[in-house]
């Protein structure tokens, strides 16, 4: 089976924002895995988008009840009719999760992988302490590539 790895982050996002998604999905399209996402706009269209651009197979599991609401660049729409709570299926059905940037949806996306053991690979996105330390449960990456190599390793228990 193939690696699935769920990529996070907001559902509006700049250039370069967006630019990152794209080659974070390239990355992992090259590297065989399969992209799991939201299915909507911004960062999941850009991780789908660099998916499709490298021949990637892409999954969008979508808020609503119609699998037309997806973006161009999703192979597999799953509507689910859930709204924001699709975004614990988002993260579940991944091996590991990659959080670009992002706003509180992609911290709940966070806390549910954190919670169910799921690697967590932040890239420019959210920190967490507790009693004032930071807690090391989210992975830095700091450029794209690093960021899908860490997942992998994670996913594969190479790490």
């Amino acid at each position: 089976m193939e690696t699935r790895i769920a990529v996070l982050g907001p559902n509006e996002c700049s250039e370069a924002e967006y630019a990152m998604g794209v080659e974070v999905g390239r990355e992992l399209a090259r590297q065989g895995c399969v992209v799991v996402c939201g299915g909507l706009g911004g960062m999941m269209e850009a991780a789908a988008r660099g998916a499709k651009s490298n021949g990637g197979m892409t999954v969008g599991i979508l808020p609503g009840i119609d699998a037309e609401e997806a973006n161009e660049f999703i192979d597999v729409p799953l509507p689910t009719g859930l709204g924001a709570f699709r975004n614990m299926l988002v993260v579940r059905s991944a091996d590991a999760v990659i959080a670009i940037e992002g706003k509180y949806g992609t911290l709940s996306e966070i806390a549910f992988a954190l919670r169910l053991k799921i690697p967590v690979i932040g890239l420019n996105t959210w920190t967490l302490s507790k009693d004032g330390r930071v807690d090391p449960g989210i992975l830095v990456a700091k450029t794209p590539r690093e960021a899908v190599e860490l997942a992998l390793q994670k996913a594969r228990g190479a790490l």
